[in-house]
């Protein structure tokens, strides 16, 4: 089998899902969301965008239930010994299969938790899965359990991760030298996904960001490409990726001349990640986190200018987006504790003057101050 992991990690985290089953009386979990499969079981696909089901029951027995082209995929990337199709078929309702499989595993009337919250259960599959379970038993929403769990990460993702990170800055080292007057954003692109691809790694969950001139100013992936000019900017945010564990980065690089505005919003953006770096420490929040950069950019009247987040947490994800659960916004009651990776990123847009500034890297938390993942410096990049 293809297993990025120990057979022992599958079961430590197997184990911990069962003490989250346990505290929430349930008698099994539906799981949707693929980035839950992975983590759980190695299962590895993209075959999320169809209606598939792990279940769980508590006491640790794992069923799915998928098509037929991910038999193989499943049987391959897992550790899942009990696989059940459902079949593709003019009126199909996978729903009801699933209400057949959990009839079959006696959880009629029993209470079952449901992971709504996920790309890989459509509104559309959701109406028709509640449909089939409103008489069958006592449904709750188990959204946010595996995703909790999948904020701490063990030795074995922490170096994956750490991995990723070397792929974001061999990416970036791979970049550097195409940004230039006449630079190609096509070449650099190719160079910087080239660079991560011959190191071993993944595509990302979502496109990187890449635009110049007043396309710098974006802050998500749009079609096209453009050569830069004597005097420009350049935005780029991308991720290492490594058996799908991502660290972002994030850069406004300059190409000629520096303007005033450019160098006052990079010191700005470079002051607000340091301040963010000071309370990414036990005993904050997410939401402390976002203040200290709040508070820096409201310093430097960059208030109106600035997102209304500044990072999330990272690690093993799918399409369509790399970002994880939970975020530095305002008032986020979650705790910094170790063991998290994080990314941090100032974006600062002004569009008086079209003027881009980005700063963002990942971050290991430890019991104290984290540690970035990057070899590179904070410096303002000017080619």
């Amino acid at each position: 089998m293809a297993l990025h992991f120990e057979r022992s990690e599958f079961d430590a985290r197997r184990d911990r899902l069962m003490i989250e089953i346990a505290e929430k009386k349930l008698d099994a979990v539906l799981l949707f969301a693929q980035e839950s499969m992975y983590w759980l079981t190695g299962y590895d696909t993209f075959g999320f965008c169809f209606f598939q089901c792990l279940v769980v029951k508590a006491d640790g027995s794992m069923i799915l239930l998928t098509r037929s082209a991910d038999l193989r995929q499943a049987r391959h990337t897992s550790i899942i010994d009990n696989i059940v199709l459902w079949t593709d078929r003019d009126g199909a309702n996978p729903a009801i299969d699933l209400r057949n499989l959990l009839n079959d595993l006696d959880l009629l009337g029993a209470r079952i938790g449901v992971e709504y919250d996920t790309h890989g259960l459509t509104a559309y599959n959701g109406r028709r899965l509640d449909e089939q379970l409103q008489t069958f038993g006592q449904i709750a929403d188990a959204s946010g359990i595996v995703s909790r769990l999948r904020l701490f990460k063990s030795p074995a993702e922490i170096a994956k991760a750490e991995k990723a990170a070397n792929l974001a800055d061999d990416a970036l080292d791979a970049a550097l030298p195409l940004i230039k007057q006449g630079g190609d954003e096509a070449l650099i692109l190719a160079a910087m996904q080239g660079a991560i691809f011959a190191g071993g790694g993944d595509y990302p969950a979502n496109e990187f960001i890449i635009g110049s001139g007043a396309d710098a100013l974006l802050c998500r992936y749009k079609a096209g490409r453009r050569k830069l000019t004597k005097n420009d900017q350049l935005t780029l945010e991308w991720a290492g990726v490594f058996h799908h564990y991502h660290a972002a980065m994030m850069r406004t690089v300059l190409t000629g001349k520096v303007s005033k505005r450019h160098q006052e919003l990079f010191e700005a953006a470079r002051a607000a990640l340091l301040a963010v770096e000071k309370a990414m420490t036990p005993g904050n929040t997410f939401g402390d986190v976002f203040d200290a950069h709040a508070r820096t950019l409201e310093s430097h009247n960059l208030t109106k200018h600035r997102l209304n987040a500044c990072g999330y947490s990272l690690g093993a994800r799918f399409t369509p987006s790399w970002m994880d659960m939970p975020m530095f916004y305002q008032g986020n009651p979650e705790p910094i504790a170790p063991n998290m990776t994080l990314f941090a990123h100032m974006i600062i847009m002004d569009s008086e003057t079209e003027t881009a500034m980005t700063l963002g890297r990942t971050y290991l938390t430890t019991e104290s101050q984290p540690k970035p993942l990057s070899r590179h410096d904070l410096d303002l990049i000017v080619q």
